[in-house]
């Protein structure tokens, strides 16, 4: 779920934009983040997600595939970057979230039962799981679709801020605060999930736009230093420590601010932490990653993405073929352009 840092984030830091501003700039996805947001989101009204002929979930293929054709449509050039091996202090977070799916798969086969249905759909999202198989399909489209996509060391969404660090991205994309901790210059969010969307528990809809929170804006407006941000996250918590109890992000922001670092608020507010805060602090300055990758744009292969959804996973042919033509068309118009060898090389 990532660092719960949103509320003290300033105004003056987020800026709400259409996806036309993103046009001609390249987004390093968090693909883990993007897909786990399409298996919630991409479902029946019984809260059953989208499969084929033998059963296998296609939701995430279904988001994928289309989101990325508008993405491009829009003149954005993304990039998914996929998580490797998690760091051993995440063990506990990794396990806790498992949990928390298999409860809400029981709950959610206790209301469908019942023919409660808004109630089975809100438990069917919490308990989206994102399979093995289901991340192989993933990146079998984006090759077929020839999208870049980068397999991260560790954590993805690392590896998206480290891209964007060194200016292989405008920014990275996510719905996580931590890309900001990371060290991400920009932290651009909502890109799945643009449009109206309900409330939970309630009968309202908001709109829902995609919006660019800057770091150097957040940290100038709190008055901090990204070491210092990163120390508001340990007290709070964070994927890698648990919170120190009685600690909101505010009185966090307070006590950092009022002392300089996590370890002068232990020793003068007299805290025990269940952590090292040096250890868990490094997994934020000094992440796992590499700069072993290309954010290079090829043209799709479009039998083989026909042959992959409509022929492995029961996509309709004639929708896939439309939306092929549709790609093709937006990106010869794009910027005057002619060819889709022209938009690539831009």
């Amino acid at each position: 779920m990532g660092v719960k840092i949103g509320e003290i984030i300033p105004e003056s830091a987020v800026e709400k934009i259409s996806l036309e501003t993103l046009s001609g700039k390249v987004i390093a996805l968090d693909a883990f983040n993007i897909l786990y947001q399409f298996l919630a989101t991409i479902r029946g009204p019984d809260g059953k997600p989208l499969m084929d002929r033998r059963g296998r979930v296609t939701s995430h293929l279904n988001g994928l595939f289309f989101r990325t054709i508008n993405f491009l449509e829009k003149g954005i050039k993304p990039v998914y970057v996929f998580d490797g091996r998690p760091p051993e202090e995440k063990r506990a977070t990794v396990e806790k979230r498992m949990e928390a799916r298999e409860e809400a798969r029981r709950m959610y086969e206790q209301a469908l039962e019942a023919g409660e249905l808004e109630e089975a759909r809100k438990y069917a999202q919490r308990a989206a799981t994102l399979e093995q198989y289901m991340v192989e399909s993933s990146v079998q489209l984006l090759e077929a679709m020839n999208i870049p996509y980068v397999k991260a060391p560790s954590e993805g969404e690392a590896q998206a801020a480290y891209m964007a660090v060194k200016g292989d991205a405008y920014a990275s994309g996510s719905q996580d605060m931590d890309s900001l901790l990371f060290g991400s210059p920009r932290l651009v969010r909502n890109l799945s999930i643009v449009g109206r969307r309900k409330l939970p528990g309630r009968k309202e809809y908001v709109e829902v736009e995609p919006e660019i929170i800057y770091l150097e804006k957040t940290l100038k407006g709190l008055g901090i230093t990204r070491e210092q941000l990163v120390d508001i996250a340990l007290l709070i918590g964070t994927d890698y420590s648990p919170q120190v109890r009685g600690i909101g992000p505010k009185t966090a922001l307070k006590l950092v601010k009022q002392y300089g670092s996590i370890e002068k608020v232990v020793e003068l507010e007299r805290i025990t932490l269940g952590f090292e805060p040096e250890r868990i602090r490094e997994r934020f300055l000094k992440p796992n990653v590499t700069g072993d990758y290309r954010v290079e744009f090829g043209e799709p292969d479009e039998e083989r993405v026909i042959d992959l959804l409509c022929g492995e996973y029961d996509f309709s042919r004639e929708r896939v073929q439309k939306a092929l033509r549709e790609l093709d068309k937006a990106v010869k118009q794009m910027r005057g352009r002619t060819s889709l060898d022209a938009f690539l090389q831009g």
